[in-house]
């Protein structure tokens, strides 16, 4: 039995003519917004208000900011705005200090152990070439 499996599910549907519902809505704001200044303010007045407010709404129906929509940017930055904001930066002294100097009490000496070229030649040969079984790398080193 075979299943379709959506596709472009990102992809919002286009209801009515090249828009979809989102756009359509901010469009149609725009619109409504527009008329009604238009109706209440004289005519160069209310010029200036309209274009401000419908070139806003038109740019959240088909302006994408880094292939996302406006709105979304809108929204982050007026919650970066508003809300409350906590900074925490405490600098701390190194607590490494110099290699060079001599171990004290406070800082405990470590021992590294110490490989020879000749040993670590013979130990990469044996790893690059997989000679022998693991049971012979380990016993030859």
């Amino acid at each position: 039995m075979k299943y379709q499996i959506p596709q472009f599910i990102s992809i919002e549907d286009k209801i009515f003519g090249p828009l979809t519902l989102k756009q359509f809505l901010y469009v149609a704001g725009a619109s409504g917004i527009s008329f009604i200044i238009w109706s209440i303010l004289p005519g160069l007045i209310a010029v200036f208000i309209i274009i401000p407010i419908a070139g806003f709404l038109l740019a959240l129906a088909f302006y994408k900011y880094n292939d996302r929509p406006l709105i979304y940017t809108v929204e982050n930055g007026f919650n970066f705005l508003t809300k409350s904001k906590l900074y925490i930066w405490k600098k701390e002294p190194n607590k490494i200090t110099s290699l060079k100097k001599a171990p004290t009490k406070e800082t405990p000496q470590m021992n590294i152990p110490k490989l020879s070229e000749n040993r670590l030649k013979k130990l990469s040969w044996s790893l690059d070439i997989k000679e022998g079984s693991d049971e012979q790398i380990i016993n030859n080193t």
